[in-house]
């Protein structure tokens, strides 16, 4: 059943699809811990933090924040839906020109993330899968 981007109910069912393929998708490259600060959320207050870290090899995302990220994220919840689920690259380009994503840390390691995330086939059925569960 499709639920918000990053509401309770749609993290656990990320989580359960991550780990429905643990130990199928290859490695991340780069190791990176992001906190995601998530603006016009259409629940809650309105903000939701989050995370990603690689630091492990696999791509963790959990609700909250990093104790000393390497880069912290804040953009509108439109574009980070656009960013993370529909994974529409032009879109987040266009948006970080527009200065609707702001990036403060090491943008270098930001950039490398880009190219560093796994692109196998168990990385591509957790994508589609996870825009399945999104409203």
């Amino acid at each position: 059943m499709p639920n918000p981007f990053l509401s309770d109910e749609w993290m656990a069912e990320a989580k359960a699809i991550r780990a429905k393929y643990e130990g199928q998708t290859s490695k991340v490259t780069q190791s990176i811990r992001v906190n995601q600060v998530i603006t016009a959320a259409p629940f809650g207050d309105g903000t939701v933090k989050s995370y990603i870290d690689t630091s492990s090899g696999d791509v963790v995302m959990e609700l909250g924040e990093l104790d000393s990220p390497d880069v912290t994220v804040t953009t509108d919840y439109d574009t980070a839906r656009k960013l993370f689920v529909d994974q529409d690259q032009a879109a987040a380009m266009q948006a970080f020109m527009g200065g609707k994503i702001k990036v403060q840390g090491d943008m270098m390691k930001m950039m490398a993330l880009q190219t560093a995330m796994p692109t196998d086939d168990a990385s591509k059925a957790i994508a589609e899968e996870i825009k399945g569960i999104t409203s």
